[in-house]
């Protein structure tokens, strides 16, 4: 683990910044960013992390949505993720649509990262990467699905909190060893599915809930700027 960085949030590096302002057209990607579960993409949650992504991305636009069972108002219980994938997919279309020549970046929390993964599979969807924030890699049953993960062949970055139940650290090493994609892992030590961290472990470690959070996105902007000068 990194060295923690100063309380203010803090940017991707200058020459990103100034790689980005020479060829908007190759670096400045669209993310579209997918819900879990539980909230909508108006959750504090999902804000807080859209504008975190959009920074350390230099992005043209993070994009939210919400799924069909989420909308009107009234909280239901999801569907399989599996009949969520159409719906996305079509999201993802029109975004890319809007935006042409630009990197598209499939990004999600928990199951809203798992349909991503699957909408990145189809024929007609050109993803560059995926970013799954808290990957739900474990089933109701206890079983770990992996299928879809792989499935993919674009590089994939996770962020997962140590004490996230639905994904522990150990078997997600187990996947990734076997996924055919590259793969980059950074984890919020301490932190639950959402990467809540405990008070006693920040007051242990000095830490504060804003700097994990730091490290976290800058892991993923490292990942992806690498990620993109390879392909």
């Amino acid at each position: 683990m990194a060295s923690p960085p100063s309380p203010k949030r803090r940017r991707i590096d200058d020459d990103t910044n100034e790689t980005a302002a020479k060829s908007p057209e190759k670096s400045s990607p669209v993310v579209v960013f997918a819900h879990g579960a539980g909230a909508p993409s108006s959750s504090d949650w999902m804000i807080r992390w859209k504008d975190m992504l959009g920074k350390a991305l230099n992005a043209v636009e993070v994009v939210t949505f919400d799924y069909p069972y989420m909308s009107g108002g009234k909280k239901r219980a999801p569907p399989k993720a599996e009949k969520l994938v159409d719906f996305h997919a079509d999201f993802v279309k029109q975004t890319v649509a809007k935006y042409p020549g630009h990197p598209l970046v499939l990004a999600g929390k928990s199951m809203g990262s798992r349909v991503s993964c699957m909408v990145a599979c189809k024929e007609d969807i050109h993803a560059s990467a995926i970013v799954c924030l808290g990957y739900p890699l474990k089933g109701i049953n206890g079983a770990v699905r992996d299928e879809t993960l792989l499935q993919l062949s674009i590089p994939i970055m996770f962020v997962q909190g140590s004490k996230d139940a639905l994904c522990p650290l150990e078997k997600l090493e187990v996947t990734r060893k076997k996924m055919n994609c590259l793969s980059g892992l950074h984890v919020i030590d301490g932190g639950d599915h959402s990467f809540k961290i405990g008070k006693k472990q920040l007051q242990t470690t000095g830490s504060t809930q804003d700097q994990a959070e730091d490290l976290a996105v800058e892991a993923i902007a490292a990942f992806l700027l690498s990620s993109f000068g390879d392909r």
